[in-house]
């Protein structure tokens, strides 16, 4: 079924959300200082791309730089990010099949809006470290 759902995000939303997030991280690695947002940036695209079969997790040892840089994000990119997934969250529950699609959207603008100190893992194994 994750596997479903997948192809059928893939095709509707997910490539988009995908570029969106790869033009975001492009535009903040021009500068040395935006370097690890692109980073987030990307993590997060690959995310959107294929979203059923993960989830987020909270990192123990983040600290106060990500909290910095969650503020940092938010006016940089997160905001505009986060606004995608609510137009395209609202697009796709309007038909009864996209109803799973768009409160997978709607799942995903928290960690558009605060990437940092958050970790993607799959939905099986949540509280595994991956190292």
């Amino acid at each position: 079924m994750k596997t479903i759902l997948n192809v059928i995000w893939l095709v509707l939303s997910g490539f988009w959300l995908f570029l969106a997030y790869l033009l975001a991280g492009l535009l903040l690695c021009i500068t040395i200082i935006g370097i690890p947002f692109g980073i987030a940036a990307f993590r997060i695209g690959v995310y959107a791309l294929w979203p059923f079969g993960y989830t987020t997790v909270e990192r123990r040892d983040a600290g106060a730089p990500s909290c910095v840089g969650n503020v940092l994000w938010l006016v940089l990119a997160g905001w505009w990010l986060a606004l995608g997934h609510i137009v395209t969250g609202i697009a796709l529950c309007v038909t009864i099949i996209g109803i799973p699609l768009g409160i997978a959207n709607f799942k995903l603008i928290p960690v558009s809006l605060l990437p940092l100190g958050r970790e993607i893992v799959r939905s099986d194994r949540p509280f595994t470290q991956s190292w």
